[in-house]
C-alpha cells in the first residue's frame, strides 16, 4: 500500500487562506499526473485542480483565480494554495495521482485519507 499523506486542512474564515498539501512516499521515482478533489456529504466529488509531470495546472471553474496547484517532483509533493476562500469552499479534500511507479510496482489510481477545510465565521 502507498499511503498519500494530507495536511493543511482546518478551519479559516472567509476571505482567508490555506495550504495543503499531499506527500507520496519517497520510493515511488514516477508520478504522472496529480489532482486535488473535494467532496461534501450526499454530493458527487468535484474536481479542483489538476497538475501534470510537467508542472502545466488545470482548474475547475468555481476555483480559477483564487487556488494554485503546484508539485516539487523532488520532494514527491503537492500543493493547493487556497485563496479568497469562500464559505462554498468547504469540503474534504482528496489527493489523487492517476499512476505512480516505484522499483517493484505500478500503480494506479491512489488517493489520500482526505482533510477537512471548513470556511466558516
Amino acid at each position: 500500500q502507498v499511503q498519500l499523506v494530507e495536511s493543511g486542512g482546518g478551519l479559516v474564515q472567509p476571505g482567508g487562506s490555506l495550504r495543503l498539501s499531499c506527500v507520496a512516499p519517497g520510493s515511488i521515482f514516477y508520478i504522472n499526473t496529480m489532482d486535488w478533489y473535494r467532496q461534501v456529504p450526499g454530493k458527487e466529488r468535484e474536481l479542483v485542480a489538476s497538475i501534470s509531470s510537467r508542472g502545466t495546472a488545470n482548474y475547475g471553474e468555481s476555483v480559477k483565480g483564487r487556488f494554485t496547484v503546484s508539485r516539487v517532483n523532488a520532494k514527491n509533493t503537492m500543493y493547493l494554495q487556497m485563496n479568497s476562500l469562500k464559505p462554498e469552499d468547504t469540503a474534504v479534500y482528496y489527493c489523487h495521482i492517476d499512476e505512480a511507479r516505484d522499483r517493484s510496482a505500478r500503480y494506479l489510481e491512489l488517493w489520500g485519507q482526505g482533510t477537512l477545510v471548513t470556511v466558516s465565521s
